[in-house]
């Protein structure tokens, strides 16, 4: 068990009077988790200090080498009052998972799970009382060695940041547009595409920023080789239902981040009786789906938007607009149950609740 020390700041920030104006990740509470690493040493000193800059050497091996990853879960205010986690478990496996192709040192899953609980507890009235809104909890860990020189750090920053959020797409769970990127590539298989690292995410900028110009939410990306194959939305994973099966890409070449929850959907679906299939899809399957009638509907599956449904998806000769624009009674019935769940207004028969306080 970690002895986390705790380092309290003079003064407290003024809290939000207003939570329909939280937007997501702008906004950030009095204190901070960390934890240094050196090799031969272990993981060291956790502690809760107020959060402020970092102060880190200009040839940090995370500004040259890229060195780092990072996670995303929530905390979430039940209706009375009780705060609690949605599967951290799952998001603590994955960190290893990704700190593991990284090559950065593994957190211990307790010490993690104790780490993240401690932060939130701390911050407990930061957690906001809103419909939809819940407190964002971003773990990371960064190379700090003070040298030049392509290879693994001696030494590392584990930290925790909380943020305060509402509705990650401002349209809320409204349908969204989605941009079909045939240019660039975001992952390849033997990659870190099944990794949650910073990397990915500044691969997929570029295609981001096109598809926004254009007038798009976000990009649909294909895979690396074939340009051919669907891999995943820019901040999401994908599912579509084609003549009421639900698909999603496979996660065995390990070019698509495992979701916590894309997971979390295809057990509530299967527990729901629909036939989910996880195979390579590709992008000619869902048109000519379209052309035929039996697209059904889309959405994306993630931690910061929940369930994000798809209302068009538009390539350089195909625009797809999925069920007249609107919702699907799918992504409908996940979106309901899973909030529900993390909200505590649905029971958790699965055992997914991790409580904090």
């Amino acid at each position: 068990m970690l002895d986390i020390k705790f380092y309290p700041r003079e003064q407290l920030k003024a809290k939000p009077t207003d939570e329909s104006k939280l937007g997501f990740g702008k906004i950030f509470t009095d204190y901070m988790f960390l934890m240094n690493y050196e090799a031969g040493r272990g993981w060291f000193d956790p502690r809760i200090v107020p959060y402020g800059p970092l102060s880190l050497d200009p040839s940090c091996m995370v500004f040259h080498y890229a060195q780092e990853m990072f996670e995303g879960l929530k905390a979430y205010r039940t209706a009375d009052g009780k705060i609690q986690l949605f599967r951290p478990q799952k998001n603590i496996e994955r960190m290893n998972n990704t700190n593991r192709r990284m090559c950065i040192p593994e957190v211990d899953p307790d010490d993690a799970l104790q780490a993240i609980k401690a932060i939130v507890e701390c911050e407990k009235d930061w957690v906001p009382h809103s419909v939809g809104t819940s407190l964002y909890i971003r773990p990371f860990i960064i190379a700090t060695d003070a040298q030049l020189g392509v290879h693994p750090s001696k030494t590392y920053l584990f930290a925790i940041i909380l943020s305060p959020v509402g509705s990650y797409y401002a349209a809320g769970i409204n349908p969204v547009k989605i941009f079909v990127e045939t240019e660039y590539v975001r992952a390849v298989r033997g990659g870190t595409g099944f990794a949650k690292v910073g990397g990915n995410y500044a691969a997929s900028l570029i295609g981001q920023a096109k598809a926004e110009k254009l007038g798009y939410a976000q990009v649909l990306w294909l895979d690396g080789i074939e340009h051919k194959y669907i891999d995943e939305v820019g901040a999401m994973n994908v599912f579509f239902v084609i003549d009421g099966e639900v698909i999603t890409p496979a996660l065995d070449e390990g070019n698509i981040l495992p979701g916590v929850t894309r997971a979390s959907c295809i057990e509530l679906l299967r527990s729901w009786g629909y036939k989910v299939t996880e195979r390579r899809l590709a992008l000619s399957e869902v048109i000519e789906a379209s052309k035929n009638g039996k697209l059904d509907e889309a959405f994306g599956t993630g931690t910061a938007a929940v369930i994000s449904p798809i209302g068009e998806l538009v390539d350089e000769t195909d625009r797809i607009v999925l069920n007249g624009g609107e919702i699907g009674p799918i992504a409908q019935k996940l979106y309901d149950n899973l909030t529900g769940i993390q909200w505590g207004t649905v029971k958790d028969s699965l055992g997914w609740v991790e409580p904090v306080i």
